[in-house]
């Protein structure tokens, strides 16, 4: 191995998913050179199972940098929510905001890739791993080993933008104690266009259009989740329609993947010449689809910042000021609503179903909750 000269660059972002190509591809819009790190071959994003519930908003934001997957995006017209074994449903509809839809479902990997399309070839050191980061008053020096070479990169502003943070003191953490199972399969009879947020007391489950197929997030304790892997495609199913009900029924389950949930929030998002987005900033419960859109927010009013203020820390720490409730309003509703409902209580059951009631009946509070979900904070008075 042979040590490389030093590279110097403005900004270096760590993590090249969605996020990191969202915030380099706006930065690059608006005459702001980056460079993309990743640990991973470009390849591997191709192989992700998930599925992502962008909100309109999040279209608006990803047609602004020509990275909309207009063809691989199934649109939810409605979403219809409820309880098992409990009164009171509450049903969002697009029309009455006079939008196309109010959100989108699209494969990981089918967004990855048309964000991938609109790197140049030299805005990605892929198969990178990170060694050392040192951080002094003027910005980062990272040293990493790439194909088999030492490489040192010098920038003013350092960007973490993938994964999920561990054991770190910056960090608060709550479990769930509750995995998502997810998997696809096909209804009967089709789904329309409408997504299902079916809260139980295990946890809740959604069904989000996808194609012809739903995809399904299973939220479940960690032991029925064990259980729930084990089972053959046709006691799944079983154990699906047990959940779900009798309005539909489901077949041929595609592979199953599992994820242990809890809200993770970093205290502070910027550090001398650092700074934190998307899950490494937040991680929330995935219930009504919030954690990836929060992170493509962070994405472009990091960005935004950058390219009014310039690379400076005062812009980081503006920045940081801005992203507060966003942050906080995201968490905050996830982590309640999880709380609320995810439990057989019979009084709190009773108040669940009288919220879903006045949710329906009163138009100005369920379009708050809905706008919430449509543009995050954007959408508060």
């Amino acid at each position: 191995m042979t040590d490389s000269a030093v590279e110097n660059v403005d900004i270096l972002i760590v993590g090249a998913g969605p996020v990191g190509m969202t915030l380099h591809l706006a930065l690059a819009a608006g005459g702001q050179t980056s460079l993309l790190l990743d640990r991973r071959p470009p390849a591997a994003l191709q192989v992700d199972p998930r599925a992502l519930a962008l909100s309109h908003g999040a279209r608006e934001l990803l047609e602004q940098i020509q990275s909309w997957p207009t063809r691989a995006a199934t649109p939810i017209e409605t979403i219809h929510i409820s309880q098992k074994d409990g009164f009171g449903r509450t049903l969002l509809d697009h029309a009455d905001y006079k939008l196309p839809a109010l959100g989108y479902v699209v494969r990981y990997r089918d967004l990855a890739a048309a964000l991938a399309a609109n790197l140049s070839a030299d805005s990605l050191l892929a198969e990178a791993e990170i060694i050392d980061i040192l951080a002094d008053d003027d910005g980062a020096t990272v040293s990493l080993r790439q194909a088999g070479q030492l490489h040192t990169i010098r920038c003013k502003l350092l960007v973490h933008a993938e994964g999920t943070p561990g054991d770190d003191p910056a960090v608060s953490v709550s479990d769930y104690t509750q995995h998502a199972v997810i998997c696809e399969v096909t209804p009967t009879p089709g789904h329309g266009q409408r997504a299902w947020e079916r809260f139980t007391p295990d946890g809740p489950l959604a069904l989000l259009p996808l194609g012809d197929e739903f995809s399904i997030v299973f939220t479940l304790p960690p032991a029925k989740a064990d259980a729930i892997m084990a089972l053959d495609d046709e006691a799944f199913i079983a154990a699906l329609q047990a959940q779900f009900g009798r309005r539909m029924t489901f077949a041929k389950p595609g592979k199953r993947s599992r994820f242990p949930l809890a809200l993770r929030m970093r205290k502070a998002l910027v550090k001398g010449c650092e700074v934190w987005i998307g899950n490494t900033a937040q991680t929330l419960h995935p219930v009504s689809g919030q954690g990836f859109n929060l992170g493509l927010r962070d994405a472009w009013q990091l960005a935004d910042f950058l390219l009014r203020k310039g690379v400076h820390r005062s812009s980081l720490q503006s920045y940081a000021a801005s992203r507060q409730l966003d942050r906080a309003g995201g968490a905050l509703f996830t982590d309640k609503v999880v709380k609320a409902f995810s439990n057989d209580f019979g009084p709190l059951k009773l108040v669940r179903g009288l919220g879903l009631f006045a949710l329906d009946v009163f138009p100005p509070a369920r379009h708050f909750v809905a706008k919430r979900m449509i543009w995050g904070a954007r959408a508060w008075p």
